[in-house]
C-alpha cells in the first residue's frame, strides 16, 4: 500500500519514525512541520495535505487528535468503493483506531497488521462483522477480486447476518463453496441458490447476486472479472462478424466486454483468419483445444454440428470451460449468423 502518516508536531513526528520499521512491506510518506528528505515532505496547514494525500495514497495514518481528524476528512469523504483506508494512531503507538473504509479500503487490515508487529498496541476496531466475527461480504468479494455493483444494498445484508436473520446469496456451486469456507461463515446464516434452481427461492428476502452478469435490479452484486468467451465459427468468417457477434452476446447478457480476459476455441479454428484478427485487435489472449481435450470433459453440452463434423462434443461451450479458471460454464452457446458464443468463468 501507499500510506501517508500525518504528523502535527515533534512528538508525533518522532512516533512516526518508530512507526516506519512496522510498515516495511509499504511505501511509506511521512508529512510533517520540520524534517525534508526521502520519504519526508514539510507542509504548513493540514489542509494543504488532505486533497493530494486523498487522491495519490491507499492509506493515511494520523498521529493526531480524532477529533481534528474528523474535521479535516469531512470534505473530502466520497464512499466507502473509493476513500482511502483512514487509521489514527495516539503518540504512544499503544492504540490505533481504523476510522475509514475497514474493509474495502483494508483499514481494518492495515491495523490487524500493525497490531500484530507492536505487541503493546491495541486495536479499537469498531465495524461490527469484525467484532463479532460474522461474515463481512465486502471483505468476501474483495478477496476474490470481484467488482461490486449497487454498493448502497450492503448495508442491509449486512445488518442481517448481524442480527443472525437469514440472507439469501444466489451464485454458482464454485462461488458457494469459497464463501462457505470464508472466515465468519456459520452453517445456516445463508441460503443458497444456484440459477438453475430457483424454486424455493423468496423475493422477501435480501439477496447477494455473485455472477458476471451486470443484473438490471438494485440488489447488491458480485462480478466474477475473468470471463472466457467461447468462439465457434463457420469456415472464413470475417474479422468484423465475429466482433459484432462479441459484442451482441455481451449486450443481450449484461456483460462488461473489458472483463473478457480470454477467447477460446477448437483448434482445427486456429488458422482462421477472421478470429486471429479479432483476437489481436481486441487485445485478447486466444486458446486453441483440441477433440482430447474436449471429449474428455465429462460435462453435457448443447447439441453442436461440431458432432457430426469433428466427431467432438463442441466448441464454444467446452472451449471457453477447459480456458476458465473456476470451470463454470455461466451463459449457454448462442448463435449470430456464421458465430457462436458462449461463457464461461
Amino acid at each position: 500500500m501507499k500510506i501517508a502518516i500525518a504528523t502535527i508536531n515533534k512528538p508525533s513526528l518522532e512516533s512516526a519514525k518508530k512507526l516506519l520499521p512496522v510498515l516495511k512491506n509499504h511505501e511509506c510518506t511521512v508529512f510533517n512541520k520540520s524534517e525534508e528528505g526521502d520519504g519526508f515532505v514539510i507542509f504548513g496547514k493540514v489542509d494543504e495535505i488532505m486533497a493530494p494525500a486523498w487522491a495519490n495514497f491507499d492509506a493515511i495514518i494520523f498521529i493526531m487528535a480524532t477529533g481534528a481528524v474528523i474535521r479535516k476528512i469531512a470534505p473530502h469523504l466520497k464512499d466507502k468503493a473509493t476513500d482511502p483506508a483512514v487509521l489514527i494512531m495516539t503518540l504512544d503507538l499503544k492504540r490505533v483506531i481504523p476510522l475509514l473504509s475497514g474493509h474495502l479500503g483494508g483499514a481494518n487490515e492495515l491495523a490487524v497488521e500493525i497490531t500484530d508487529t507492536l505487541e503493546e498496541c491495541v486495536n479499537f476496531v469498531t465495524t461490527a462483522s469484525d467484532q463479532i466475527k460474522v461474515l463481512a461480504f465486502d471483505m468476501f468479494a474483495k478477496k476474490m477480486g470481484y467488482d461490486i455493483s449497487h454498493l448502497k444494498s450492503l448495508a442491509v445484508v449486512a445488518n442481517r447476518i448481524i442480527n443472525k436473520e437469514i440472507v439469501q446469496v444466489v451464485s454458482y456451486p464454485c462461488v458457494i463453496e469459497e464463501m462457505k469456507n470464508f472466515e465468519g461463515y456459520a452453517e445456516g446464516s445463508i441460503l443458497f441458490f444456484t440459477p438453475d434452481d430457483l424454486a424455493e427461492f423468496d423475493t422477501d428476502i435480501p439477496t447477494v447476486y455473485i455472477t458476471p452478469q451486470r443484473l438490471g435490479h438494485n440488489a447488491l452484486q458480485f462480478h466474477p472479472k475473468e470471463i472466457v468467451l467461447g468462439l465457434g465459427m463457420n469456415r472464413g468468417t470475417e474479422e468484423k462478424e465475429i466482433a459484432l457477434a462479441v459484442k451482441r452476446f455481451c449486450y443481450e447478457h449484461s456483460l462488461e466486454e473489458t472483463s473478457i480476459t480470454c477467447l477460446a476455441s477448437f483448434d482445427a479454428k486456429a488458422d482462421e483468419v477472421g478470429l486471429l484478427a479479432y483476437a489481436t485487435s481486441a487485445g485478447k489472449e486466444l486458446r486453441f483445444f483440441n477433440d482430447e481435450a474436449i471429449n474428455a470433459l465429462e460435462q453435457e453440452f448443447s447439441p453442436s454440428k461440431a458432432t457430426k463434423f469433428f466427431n467432438i462434443k463442441g466448441v464454444a461451450e467446452p472451449a471457453s470451460l477447459l480456458a476458465s479458471q473456476n470451470k463454470t460454464l455461466f451463459l449457454s452457446k448462442k448463435i449470430y449468423g456464421n458465430v457462436t458464443v458462449a461463457a464461461s468463468f
